[in-house]
């Protein structure tokens, strides 16, 4: 990997924090600076967070997607965002010949959960889980899921084991447990953790607050890398052995990613043409709007940003933004299960269209937004909102973002049919 002083600066800049001693004016009022204004007559800023802003505004993403494209045409853009994508990532140049390394295996109910390590870089060990049902081997491949997890999810939670030490583990599977409930279906679930969660993490485990996604990406960020980047390295690493595998069929690896797992899912899926299917559980939002319009400032005078710099990828808003991306996977089928702006679901369904495949993008909403009469229904978001304000009109019911089993076993049996 080339170490250059953009991934600093732009670190730097991400994570600058005004203390949190400032004091708040008793004449201030958010409201009134929901959006960006000026007193100038002649038009222009001197907050350098709002000239920030129309930059933003200034540059929409290039890649965009755009409607009516012909197949050929289309077939170039995909190809253009695959670039994009692979530039974005900055996937490290190695050569480990040290293969992944099978280090445990425990028996379950119907099926037994290996334990693996894999050694993707000079001096790094990344477990995973392999959870393979009873009667699948050589002889009788099964269809593999990549099982990639949310925000402080462990794989132990999506495989349903209650400890990292597989021997003095129990089976006690939660709603979120999709390896679990993969394995259970006949599928063999490969279950990752996100980098530095659960067993990956640093010290902070030992200490009881869980995980540090901040620090861990600053690092990265000094690299000229990226949390992202880096967590679909490794993903992408282990999907590409999967492949290998005598008892999985090549064929049919589908990729599943739950919340901050959707990330991964992306940037693996618009470069490698070889995975079948995407499990995105999560809703489909432009990141980039979120940004532009949540500036509602907070009763300290704060414009808080939308997520924090795990989220950061240097470049990344400028080139395309979620649903131009899930749109790319087109015409690989795609379910998306949380909802989110009809008018995004209908861009992506466009692509799936233009690549013949109409059929192979599920849509799923909130069960409270299923009724077309309670969903919100814009072109634009308005400006100068809060984070609840963007939920509701993006249809997003956050307390009840969870894996959809009920939509993605049953579409799952439908296209693993074979």
């Amino acid at each position: 990997m080339k170490i250059s002083m953009r991934g600093l600066c732009l670190a730097a800049i991400a994570t600058a924090v005004i203390g949190s001693s400032a004091q708040q004016t008793s004449d201030f009022d958010p409201q009134s600076h929901s959006t960006f204004t000026t007193d100038r007559s002649d038009g222009k800023y001197v907050s350098s967070r709002a000239i920030a802003h129309n930059l933003m505004v200034a540059n929409p993403p290039r890649l965009h997607y755009k409607s009516g494209m012909n197949p050929q045409e289309f077939a170039a853009w995909k190809d253009n965002m695959a670039t994009a994508m692979r530039q974005l990532m900055n996937y490290p140049e190695a050569n480990i010949s040290e293969p992944p390394v099978k280090v445990k295996t425990v028996e379950r109910d119907g099926y037994r959960v290996e334990k693996w390590e894999a050694y993707p870089l000079e001096g790094a060990v990344v477990p995973y889980l392999v959870m393979i049902p009873d009667g699948v081997n050589a002889e009788h491949k099964a269809p593999a899921l990549l099982c990639i997890p949310g925000f402080g999810q462990t794989k132990e939670l999506l495989a349903g084991e209650t400890a990292v030490d597989l021997d003095n583990s129990t089976v006690n599977p939660t709603k979120n447990a999709m390896g679990y409930y993969y394995v259970k279906e006949g599928y063999v679930a490969v279950v990752v953790d996100n980098p530095g969660c659960g067993e990956p993490s640093d010290i902070e485990r030992l200490a009881g607050s869980g995980a540090d996604y901040v620090t861990l990406s600053r690092a990265l960020l000094e690299l000229d890398w990226s949390y992202l980047g880096y967590t679909a390295f490794v993903d992408h690493y282990i999907l590409n052995w999967m492949k290998t595998q005598p008892e999985m069929r090549s064929d049919r690896i589908v990729v599943s990613g739950f919340s901050l797992g959707t990330e991964p899912l992306m940037a693996i899926g618009v470069t490698d043409p070889d995975i079948f299917a995407f499990v995105y559980n999560d809703f489909l939002c432009t990141t980039r709007e979120r940004a532009l319009v949540m500036t509602l400032p907070n009763a300290h005078g704060y414009r808080p940003w939308p997520n924090d710099i795990s989220h950061l990828i240097p470049g990344f808003l400028t080139m395309f933004d979620f649903p131009d991306i899930v749109a790319a996977l087109a015409p690989r089928p795609v379910i998306c299960t949380e909802g989110g702006m009809d008018r995004d679901f209908n861009m992506v369904a466009d692509a799936f269209a233009t690549a013949g495949a109409p059929d192979a993008f599920s849509p799923h909403h909130y069960a409270m937004f299923v009724e077309d009469s309670s969903r919100t229904y814009l072109d634009e978001m308005p400006k100068g909102i809060d984070r609840a304000t963007f939920f509701k009109l993006a249809n997003v019911d956050p307390p009840h973002h969870y894996f959809k089993a009920e939509h993605i076993l049953p579409w799952l049996r439908t296209i693993l049919a074979d």
